[in-house]
């Protein structure tokens, strides 16, 4: 009873009889549970849940989430399962608990898969039922108070992950005060020895700058008063440890210039009030140009509003100052907790908040149902939590908050993903761009889709959003596999074609019988193998056919008789086929020269030219798929050609100029000096074949200053 008295005081406050005798019962059930057990500090166990519902309690949270806090570790820690907790506190509670609760069940090849797993867990129970990231929030914030008796390596393990998931989510979900706990905490644990000389730092630099902090305050208020902007606060704030230190680091400054930005807050009534309590901070200082930033009119993603400014203050400093309203300011601290600080209508802000948060859990579900492994969820959730925003708009006017460094294809996702499989050029402010472009503030894009278009495994070198970079992954995945298959399916096919059969003749249970063998559940697994060259195709069609013979010299026979039919029966290839079909860069084939492919496991099949000196080198025969052009290709392929010119003013235009007048295309271009005289320029072309490529070489020979042309192999 001891433990429960000052959570008691806590919850009078706010919280009716009949509802705080109900958490005592889940705090005599929590105490009970773990009553053997002590913490790393010696201590009962029960001191930990208590702290935790005595943050929850400060909160002003609900009955349902102060009882979770008390028993959120008897799941995982206790004999007490989930449906005695749904029988004596309802099903919600319950809920909540396993919410928080570990995977302690299941065995984890490593700590970091157990760790990622584990935060899956807790996003899909944060997207039932918010309250759950509230309570492991407030479970992290006194582990991180009370990390001392934990031993070293552990106590940096638990500070390494705060500061990467959960401080960013504290601030994700605009609970600053969290965040500044969790970051100076974790500072403190991570860098003991950095942490204790920024402070000293810190202590000896207040003292110096009190006097100025002193005179700017007081010229701030008097400008105000002599505006008429009715004030509710003002004051000077500091810079918290790790903040301090992550611009040192990142800017590479020294500590006495960080110290050189003084920070002050101005609470006003009204959203009016602040934009005039912004004109007369203007009036007094003069502004810094690029430095001021519109919180209020585009809110950030966590639902935090002010107006941001900074100004040449006296002394030659700059002087940050931040100006919002009360409900504003109560925002920026809670974040999506003042929802349950203070019941209101839905249109507040404070609901606003929490709306916002259940639309970020939304686009983190979609991103947890494209991602393949619990270890790339969380690492695109890292991606994901870590924004610098940049506000573009769309042709209707909608505004699009985007991390900085976002380029038009994460736009083109951010709207939808079927937007952005299908992108395939865009307009910036009007004017075609590139894909690739990074977006700036205040933009208008203009997406262009074609029904034909698909993602392109370039994208991910440039995307940075979260969603973007999942879902190309996740469609690539599907595309390989789908592509996999119908090439294995023809290789198949083809081998069985020289054997007299065909796959509507191979009998289910010779089938069944190979899949069994091979270890494999489906024959669309069978078929895709093949076609990633994971399997030999001839060995499949002899397996299948049942010819496979246990004498070594008839398997040899039969393999060169195989081997020998199907140079006969090359398989058609139109250059369209994907993923699974890799043109060789080696001897850059085209259409029109003679072709042989050779299976790469794992890529599929690469394309060479016959006489490429490394298919010469190769020595298993097996991996040789004699392969043809189709009629007619669908696509232009890249071809090196070199060429020797005298150095002439213009030379190299004329070139471009013979090259684009007849139809191709200039991917790559090199230029070395020989001799002063000439040079030896080389060049990677985009040509439809090799008749394409000898109109190209015939134009190119017209040029008095062209002394020398090759092909290169």
């Amino acid at each position: 009873m001891a433990y429960f008295a000052p959570l008691r005081k806590r919850l009078e406050v706010y919280l009716e009889p009949e509802q705080i005798d109900k958490i005592y019962q889940a705090y005599l059930l929590a105490e009970e549970a773990h009553q053997p057990q002590k913490r790393s500090s010696g201590e009962p166990y029960i001191t930990h849940p208590v702290a935790v519902a005595c943050i929850l309690a400060d909160m002003r949270m609900d009955s349902e989430s102060i009882m979770a806090g008390l028993m959120h570790d008897v799941l995982e820690d206790t004999d007490v399962d989930k449906k005695t907790l749904a029988q004596q506190f309802g099903q919600q509670v319950a809920e909540l608990v396993d919410g928080v609760s570990k995977l302690t069940q299941i065995q984890f090849e490593s700590r970091a898969e157990a760790q990622a797993e584990n935060f899956r867990k807790m996003v899909l129970a944060m997207a039932k039922d918010l309250r759950v990231i509230v309570v492991k929030l407030a479970d992290r914030l006194h582990n991180m108070r009370t990390l001392d008796g934990l031993k070293i390596a552990k106590r940096k393990r638990i500070a390494l992950e705060t500061l990467e998931i959960y401080a960013p989510i504290a601030n994700r979900l605009g609970m600053h005060s969290f965040r500044i706990a969790y970051e100076d905490l974790g500072f403190a644990a991570l860098y003991p020895m950095r942490n204790r000389a920024l402070k000293d730092s810190v202590k000896r630099a207040r003292g110096n700058r009190k006097e100025i902090l002193t005179v700017i305050e007081k010229s701030l208020d008097e400008a105000l008063q002599q505006a008429h902007v009715p004030i509710v606060k003002i004051w000077g704030r500091e810079k918290h440890l790790y903040s301090i230190y992550k611009k040192m680091r990142n800017k590479r400054i020294p500590f006495s210039e960080i110290m050189d930005v003084y920070a002050f807050r101005i609470i006003t009534h009204t959203v009016d009030q602040c934009y005039r309590v912004l004109g007369a901070v203007h009036n007094l200082y003069k502004p810094v140009p690029e430095r001021f930033k519109d919180y209020i009119a585009i809110p950030k993603a966590n639902g935090y509003q002010s107006l941001h400014t900074t100004l040449f203050g006296p002394y030659g400093v700059p002087i940050e100052i931040q100006i919002r309203t009360q409900d504003m300011n109560l925002m920026a601290e809670s974040g999506i907790a003042s929802h349950w600080l203070y019941k209101t209508d839905e249109d507040d802000v404070k609901n606003r908040a929490h709306i916002r948060a259940q639309e970020w859990l939304k686009k983190l579900l979609e991103m947890q149902q494209s991602t393949g492994t619990s270890l790339e969820f969380i690492e695109n959730v890292k991606i994901d939590l870590f924004p610098d925003e940049v506000y573009v708009f769309t042709p209707k006017g909608n505004i699009l908050e985007l991390p900085n460094g976002a380029s038009v294809v994460d736009f083109a996702y951010a709207i939808h993903t079927d937007i952005g499989d299908t992108c395939v050029a865009a307009k910036i402010d009007r004017r075609l761009a590139p894909l690739s472009t990074q977006l700036a503030n205040g933009q208008t894009v203009e997406i262009i889709t074609s029904a034909t278009a698909r993602p392109n495994p370039a994208w991910l070198n440039f995307v940075v959003t979260a969603k973007a970079r999942s879902a190309i992954k996740h469609h690539l995945k599907h595309q390989q596999q789908t592509e996999s298959i119908a090439l294995g399916k023809r290789l198949i096919e083809r081998a069985l074609g020289t054997l007299g059969l065909t796959l509507e003749q191979v009998p289910e249970e010779n089938i069944n019988k190979v899949l069994t063998d091979s270890n494999y559940n489906s024959y669309d697994e069978l078929l895709a193998a093949t076609g990633l060259g994971n399997l030999s195709p001839l060995i499949v069609a002899r397996r299948l056919a049942f010819v496979v013979k246990n004498e070594l010299a008839q398997e040899e026979q039969e393999q060169e008789i195989a081997v020998e039919a199907l140079s006969h029966a090359p398989l058609l290839i139109k250059g369209t086929e994907g993923m699974v079909l890799n043109f060789a860069a080696c001897c850059r084939p085209i259409p029109g020269d003679l072709i042989v492919g050779v299976l790469d496991a794992g890529r599929g099949i690469d394309v060479h030219k016959e006489q490429c000196q490394k298919v010469k080198n190769m020595r298993n025969a097996e991996k040789h798929i004699f392969l043809s052009w189709e009629t007619h290709t669908e696509r232009v392929f890249p071809v090196e050609i070199r060429i020797d010119l005298i150095n002439k003013k213009g030379v190299l235009a004329a070139l471009a100029l013979a090259i684009s007048s007849v139809d191709a295309n200039i991917e790559n271009i090199q230029v070395e000096d020989k001799d002063g005289h000439y040079s030896e320029v080389t060049l990677t072309i985009s040509v439809i074949n090799r008749i394409h490529l000898a109109r190209v070489m015939r134009k190119l020979r017209k040029i008095p200053e062209a002394s020398k042309l090759t092909r290169l192999n």
